[in-house]
């Protein structure tokens, strides 16, 4: 198999791996590239969001905290 493209970074090789989402493959070199692309950003502090998240009203958050910012305050981090 040749050698593929990161999408995030450019580089050339031989270990990188393809990611299928929503029927659109993307090639990545590592997991800290495919993380940059493809993880949803918080909608109050922009972290990336590596976890499950939460969501209310098609927003995403990484946390209660900064989703009661966003006047999301049914959300809670652990029941």
């Amino acid at each position: 198999m040749e050698p593929l493209k990161c999408e995030t970074c450019g580089n050339v090789y031989d270990k990188a791996f393809q990611i299928v989402h929503m029927g659109e493959t993307h090639a990545f070199d590592s997991f800290e590239c495919a993380i940059q692309m493809m993880a949803p950003r918080c909608e109050h502090c922009d972290t990336r969001i590596i976890g499950h998240g939460l969501e209310q009203d098609g927003k995403m958050f990484c946390c209660a905290h900064c989703a009661s910012h966003e006047g999301a305050d049914e959300l809670v981090d652990r029941v």
